[in-house]
């Protein structure tokens, strides 16, 4: 007569560290494969855009971006007819061959923007400004466009 015994060993503690079944570190040790690097981003390719904040102030319209790492020599602001361009570009910092990524969120590379600007805007009295890594430029509206206040009991001219 055959009896099955249940022979699972019983532990009093928890495994050891070295005793835990580890299917990442299995697929390096055994191809050179790291799921971990790979879904960080080795393989892929991330597109850097910024993202930009646009409002408008009775006197001009304000365009903001967060620009870290963005040196003012490699931006290029163009205004042309009523066609605003933001354009530049953001470097990878080096690495070093013997660095292990466990996450690589960061995109880098070329971005360009345009924006369509309203009819009366002054292309003349246009600014920029690039602080802290935010990018600030202010296009001012020209006067025949800006509200004017206009008091009860005085007469305009038509």
């Amino acid at each position: 007569m055959l009896t099955l015994t249940n022979r699972t060993p019983k532990h009093d503690v928890a495994p050891q560290e070295s005793e835990l079944w580890d299917p990442f570190r299995l697929m390096r040790e055994i191809v050179g494969w790291d799921p971990v690097q790979d879904a960080a981003g080795r393989g892929a390719y991330a597109v850097y855009a910024p993202a930009f904040e646009v409002k408008e102030t009775p006197d001009s319209y304000v365009f903001r971006a967060d620009l870290p790492g963005v040196k003012e020599e490699d931006l290029d602001i163009s205004l042309t007819g009523n066609r605003l361009t933001i354009a530049g570009k953001r470097e990878q910092e080096k690495r070093e061959g013997n660095e292990r990524f466990y996450a690589h969120e960061r995109a880098f590379g070329r971005f360009s923007r345009s924006f369509t600007l309203p009819d009366g805007c002054d292309a003349d009295h246009v600014t920029a400004d690039l602080k802290g890594g935010v990018l600030t430029l202010v296009v001012t509206k020209r006067p025949e466009v800006q509200p004017r206040r206009i008091s009860i009991g005085t007469k305009t001219k038509a």
